[in-house]
């Protein structure tokens, strides 16, 4: 039976898409080119609407001349995993103490399994996606994590041992340019190899801000569960210089898991990003609010 809604309803909501894509043309134009690093995790990734819809804003980014690189975590389905197959997990400071037999259920489940479903979405929309790792063509280059932990009696720093939890040491963009320049949207899961040939774990937020540096992308957006940076009034930051960001964390304003998150985004914008950007990826559509609306939907952070 054929569907029927009154005219001045139809109407409506079609001067309302119009309106919507008249008001996105400037920035089409302003991106054309550019790339834009995209670090995909959170609520976002297991929830089915937001994974399908963040996989069509992807597609459409290609589609009006951006270049997305996707890069994906994937914390909970590890931890799930590790769970399955009964290998106890402990954390520091946020980051998954690694041994040889933890890395290699990590690279399975990352490289093996999110990666390869993230591309497959973006590629049933009508994109074209890749999925790879650091691993693939030396695209990254890892060196292992140190950290030190000061003891609160003694006063005295000792070096954790985190395993094969490792940062970033180099990035070959060219190994990227091969994908700016086609129709494809590269895929990439956290996981890089040591100069040894070891298997390092790398955080994703930092992987990230690591190839947004190496391609001098236009943008990072880091795709989070929360709006972005909230401030003393526990009102929405919509826009941060450097120094500010400084401020902020030593006021004690920015604190816990959202320090190391404006981090990355300063080393990314002080290594030649134009900016970066915390936003929620629960908001449907987050990216592209972000991209082509004059307030966009989270903290922008720029060097000055």
């Amino acid at each position: 039976m054929a569907k029927s809604v009154p005219v001045t309803t139809a109407n409506e909501q079609s001067m309302r898409t119009a309106e919507t894509l008249s008001q996105a043309l400037p920035f089409m134009h302003k991106y054309a080119g550019e790339t834009f690093v995209i670090k995909y995790g959170g609520h976002a990734m297991g929830d089915e609407s937001l994974a399908e819809t963040f996989a069509r804003d992807v597609a459409l980014l290609k589609q009006v001349g951006i270049n997305p690189i996707v890069v994906h975590g994937g914390g909970p389905q590890i931890s799930e995993m590790l769970n399955r197959l009964n290998v106890k997990a402990s954390f520091v400071d946020g980051l998954r103490v690694t041994d040889r037999q933890t890395v290699e259920i990590v690279e399975m489940v990352l490289s093996g399994s999110i990666n390869k479903q993230i591309a497959a979405a973006i590629n049933r929309v009508g994109g074209k996606a890749i999925g790879i790792s650091g691993k693939d063509a030396d695209l990254m280059k890892a060196k292992k994590l140190h950290r030190t932990q000061r003891d609160p009696d003694s006063n005295i720093e000792r070096i954790l041992d985190l395993g094969f939890v490792g940062e970033p040491d180099s990035v070959n963009a060219r190994v990227l340019d091969t994908f700016l320049q086609s129709d494809v949207i590269p895929v990439i899961a956290p996981v890089a190899s040591g100069r040894n040939g070891e298997t390092y774990n790398i955080n994703a937020d930092t992987m990230a801000g690591a190839i947004a540096a190496a391609t001098q992308a236009r943008r990072l957006l880091l795709l989070t569960d929360v709006p972005g940076v909230i401030g003393a009034d526990k009102n929405l930051l919509t826009s941060l210089t450097a120094k500010e960001v400084t401020d902020l964390i030593a006021d004690g304003t920015i604190s816990g898991g959202m320090i190391p998150k404006v981090t990355t985004c300063l080393d990314a914008v002080q290594s030649g990003v134009a900016a970066a950007v915390i936003l929620d990826g629960r908001v449907p559509h987050a990216i592209l609010l972000e991209i082509f609306t004059d307030a966009g939907v989270g903290t922008l952070i720029e060097r000055s």
